[in-house]
């Protein structure tokens, strides 16, 4: 295969991978409720669902390596714990997550099936795809990423050019946090520290010895998705705020429940009769890569973690596809509400450390990034908590520190970590040679 097709195939897994179930049932409803300020939460949604995940690839461009690599200079002992956690939460929220999506947009409305069908279906073909490990990028790059283009593509162009662009009032007192939060739900940033080792390892497989080829190559890839996913959420975001008063004139969808009702109605608007058939493959498609990722780069963590064994890889497949059965069943609100309170606590340590992965060298020391993971984790609590226990009890808290009201806590104290721990190591540096 020549340089710039594979380019081209890796991108488009890319792409796959990281589009999955919240990523298709996310946007519409955000746009929705959006309405006349929808493009200030695109924006504020394209920080935490495009910027950062992209970053997290380019990172893993530049590792070379597992996702141990990304918090090793932390501890080696918190880098595993931290692996470990992230790879519980990948396979018993968003890979499951993408098995409810399927089967209430899908297979259900269709074929009436039960919803432990559905996911016992569905996760016996995610382990036969897993177990083609060596071909996974091919099967995804080249025949199925296409499929879910194309149907987007005409979703969003349609529903653009067709739509008499009235809108709802804006639900949204912030609307460029409140994109910012929603795009946690994407996974995508934990997506990117999963799927990248996935890439890393696939390209391994495939022959790739120089580094430096692989670093152009994943960097080029990543571009290609990161523009893949701008486009298709902008589209979405927009689609779903210009459909919004067309399809539901009593401003009835207010909850999360209501994400499956929203895409069904702006794909019978834009594409007629045929649009539920043309939603059900995409979502099919788009959830199912997902899944294929998130437990192949599992397999691969624990494979690793016992000297490249390729039984524990197998078990470790088969155990995730044994959990995405058993929570798949649950409704996609079920598992978006549980999944807030974890993404809180995960999300901003993952986000930091893609981060500081990509800064130069020589700001990236292992006192930086020990003392600025640290900073985020205690500051992030009280976002954590607030999903927890009543809001009220933490009001004292969130008026100290700044931006907790958005739960953003964590961001102003990680940032002054990071100047300040910096500027000690200069300034340590210099009066040593004074």
């Amino acid at each position: 295969m020549n340089k710039t097709k594979e380019i081209l195939v890796t991108g488009f897994a890319l792409f796959s991978l990281f589009f999955g179930a919240g990523n298709l049932l996310l946007p519409p409803l955000l746009g929705y409720n959006a309405g006349e300020d929808w493009f200030w939460v695109t924006f504020g949604f394209m920080i935490t669902a495009v910027m950062i995940p992209i970053l997290g690839i380019l990172a893993h461009a530049r590792l070379q390596g597992t996702m141990f690599d990304f918090a090793k200079k932390v501890s080696p002992t918190f880098s595993v714990v931290y692996c470990v956690i992230v790879y519980i939460i990948s396979i018993t929220l968003p890979s499951p997550r993408t098995a409810s999506a399927t089967h209430e947009i899908a297979i259900g409305p269709m074929f009436g099936a039960d919803p432990i069908v559905t996911s016992s279906v569905y996760f016996s073909l995610v382990l036969l795809f897993v177990l083609n490990r060596s071909r996974i990028l091919n099967l995804i790059g080249k025949y199925l990423t296409p499929f879910i283009v194309v149907i987007l593509f005409l979703v969003i162009g349609i529903g653009l050019f067709s739509s008499d662009m009235g809108m709802n009032p804006s639900t949204f007192e912030a609307p460029i946090v409140s994109g910012i939060l929603e795009g946690y739900q994407t996974f995508d940033a934990i997506g990117a520290v999963v799927v990248g080792g996935v890439i890393i390892i696939s390209l391994n497989l495939k022959g790739f010895t120089s580094q430096t080829d692989k670093k152009e190559l994943i960097r080029k890839a990543g571009l290609i998705a990161g523009v893949g996913l701008f486009v298709i959420y902008a589209g979405l975001i927009a689609v779903g705020a210009f459909y919004g008063s067309e399809i539901f004139v009593d401003g009835a969808l207010n909850n999360d429940a209501q994400r499956a009702t929203l895409l069904r109605g702006i794909s019978l608007a834009t594409l007629g009769n045929i649009g539920n058939s043309f939603l059900s493959v995409l979502i099919s498609l788009a959830c199912f890569t997902t899944a294929v990722g998130i437990v192949t780069g599992t397999a691969d963590y624990f494979k690793g973690l016992f000297n490249e064994s390729k039984k524990v890889y197998t078990a470790s497949a088969i155990i995730a596809c044994l959990i995405g059965i058993g929570v798949g069943k649950l409704d996609f609100h079920d598992i978006v509400v549980i999944a807030l309170p974890v993404l809180m606590f995960i999300y901003p340590i993952t986000i930091v450390l893609i981060l500081l992965n990509i800064v130069p060298e020589k700001f990236g020391s292992k006192l930086v990034f020990r003392f600025v993971v640290l900073a985020t984790f205690i500051f992030s609590i009280p976002d954590f908590l607030g999903y927890i226990i009543p809001k009220e009890s933490l009001q004292g808290v969130k008026e100290i520190i700044p931006l907790s009201q958005y739960s953003l806590g964590w961001v102003l104290p990680a940032l002054v970590t990071f100047i300040l721990v910096n500027c000690f190591i200069l300034f340590s540096s210099t009066a040593k040679y004074e």
